[in-house]
């Protein structure tokens, strides 16, 4: 299906409204997996040209993905990778390791930037960080769109390497999130030491559910986000 490529015009629109010179394209991936990190990828791109095809990484095949993920990692300005485990997870609910996930790689870029452009609706930053969101950033605006394809590129290998040892939840293929295999496998052998223990899917398994964390409430009246509804859905 045919899409718009991303632009620089929220960029350009921070740089003339607020004099920043140095933006960050902030998106994440990982949020609605079962087990894994969620990962935070924060980039750097200034105004060039960027490469032929770019646009959220879900709208790409793996190939192509992979590819271009390649592409970008020379092509950008700088890019730095945040993540909130797990157990982070559990402790601190999704917002506030969302958080912690996006400020370490904001931190860990080598120059800190000027202001960021924050993919979806919801600004999970806060002060002191100056964000502007962007619903569907990721397809609209060429900073945050390649932050898109690294972070999913850079986690998908993550998952994979973290899957060796459990290969029967098939990590490789669904990174983490609850395909049929990912489920059969939860349901017979329980739990991975990478695996969100305060979900709801631990609801729908008698025998594991004494494993369940009770949630931190952290969240506060933050709506569930998407994979954390029950086992079948």
């Amino acid at each position: 299906m045919p899409y718009e490529p991303p632009t620089h015009a929220v960029e350009r629109s921070l740089r003339a409204t607020t004099g920043a010179k140095v933006i960050a394209g902030v998106d994440e991936v990982g949020r609605g997996a079962w087990a894994g990190p969620v990962t935070v990828c924060a980039a750097v791109t200034g105004l060039r040209r960027p490469p032929e095809g770019l646009t959220d990484s879900k709208l790409l095949t793996i190939k192509r993905r992979e590819s271009l993920s390649e592409e970008l990692l020379k092509w950008v300005t700088s890019h730095a990778l945040g993540h909130a485990s797990p157990e982070e997870i559990d402790d601190l609910g999704m917002t506030a390791a969302l958080r912690l996930a996006a400020v370490r790689a904001l931190e860990a870029l080598p120059i800190r930037p000027d202001a960021v452009i924050l993919d979806g609706k919801h600004d999970y930053l806060g002060s002191p960080w100056r964000v502007r969101t962007v619903i569907k950033g990721d397809q609209s605006c060429v900073a945050v769109a390649a932050a898109s394809v690294i972070a999913k590129v850079q986690r998908d290998k993550m998952m994979a390497e973290l899957g060796v040892d459990h290969a029967d939840f098939g990590f490789a293929a669904n990174a983490g999130y609850p395909s049929p295999v990912h489920k059969a496998a939860l349901a017979d052998r329980g739990p991975t030491p990478y695996h969100r223990l305060s979900w709801a899917y631990l609801d729908a398994l008698p025998q594991w559910r004494h494993l369940k964390k009770a949630r931190n409430g952290a969240d506060g009246n933050v709506p569930e986000i998407e994979g954390q509804l029950g086992f079948d859905f």
